[in-house]
């Protein structure tokens, strides 16, 4: 599990960084793009990237990479937004969410 991959604050910054980045994008509410995202800024903590600014930095160019790519998963869901338009969390950062320390941005 990924809880057990970082320590809170690490995990807390990353679901900052998940919220912050998705909620600027186009459908970024949906649950491919989340997990795109996710995907993206566990692979940078992972590799020792755990500032706020770089687990930002690789949410933002996950959403850059959806909207370059040629069969585009952003267009997609705007078509098929249907049951799927309203997920809020990715599954990866499910267990994060819960972290109850001080506010991350206050």
């Amino acid at each position: 599990m990924i809880e057990e991959s970082f320590d809170t604050r690490t995990l807390a910054k990353m679901t900052f960084a998940l919220e912050r980045v998705c909620e600027k994008a186009l459908n970024g509410e949906t649950h491919p793009v989340r997990k795109r995202v996710a995907s993206q800024i566990i692979k940078c903590a992972r590799s020792g990237k755990t500032t706020l600014d770089e687990l930002m930095a690789a949410g933002q160019t996950a959403i850059a990479r959806l909207r370059r790519s040629p069969n585009g998963l952003v267009q997609r869901e705007a078509a098929s937004r249907g049951a799927r338009d309203r997920v809020r969390d990715a599954a990866a950062f499910s267990a994060a969410r819960t972290y109850a320390g001080p506010r991350l941005g206050k």
